[in-house]
């Protein structure tokens, strides 16, 4: 299963309870009539997202989707018959938006049950491939998901754990040197 996971924000002047609305009508819409390899979506609020730029309140979206054929899928989808009036409702009052494309390495995709995003990012060279079991360490059974990035849209980091709690193995005492984590509280609009 992969993610595109897209993080947005209002324009200047938008109000965030109409956005929201906006936002909250596409996913319906792709829930109702989904296309081709569409899993489910969530839109989240999330307090901070510094890769859009100066930390302030934004948007992350996830779309699971079976597989890269089925990003294709939805792409089209999601401005074609069906979806276009919704699309263009929340897309006309965005403002700065930038995505990733994420692979599940392990969990369930419960994206509706986390209430915490870490997304880490390892030190420059390589990437220690069994550290991926460490990163949602203490957490329990079913409770985190980890994530790693497989197309970068613009800034994103390595990976992602969705959790209801910050597990051990994400907490800078566990982290080896050089790596970063930064996390972020969120929840379903």
């Amino acid at each position: 299963m992969i993610a595109y996971v897209f993080w947005h924000r209002p324009r200047d002047g938008v109000a965030p309870e109409q956005y929201e609305a906006a936002c909250g009508r596409f996913h319906r819409s792709l829930a109702q009539h989904p296309p081709g390899g569409f899993a489910g979506s969530v839109c989240l609020a999330a307090e901070q997202l510094p890769w859009l730029g100066d930390g302030r309140l934004g948007y992350e979206d996830w779309y699971l989707l079976d597989d890269f054929g089925a990003l294709g899928t939805l792409n089209e989808a999601a401005v074609g018959r069906g979806h276009a009036s919704p699309h263009d409702a929340a897309a006309v009052q965005m403002g700065e938006g930038t995505g990733s494309v994420y692979r599940l390495v392990d969990g369930l995709p419960r994206l509706e049950d986390t209430t915490h995003g870490i997304w880490i990012t390892p030190a420059p060279g390589k990437i220690d491939v069994v550290f991926e079991d460490l990163l949602v360490d203490g957490g329990e059974p079913g409770e985190a998901t980890l994530w790693r990035r497989q197309l970068a849209l613009g800034p994103a980091p390595e990976f992602c754990v969705l959790a209801r709690a910050v597990p051990d193995g994400v907490r800078a005492t566990r982290l080896p040197v050089g790596w970063g984590a930064e996390e972020f509280s969120r929840a379903v609009v």
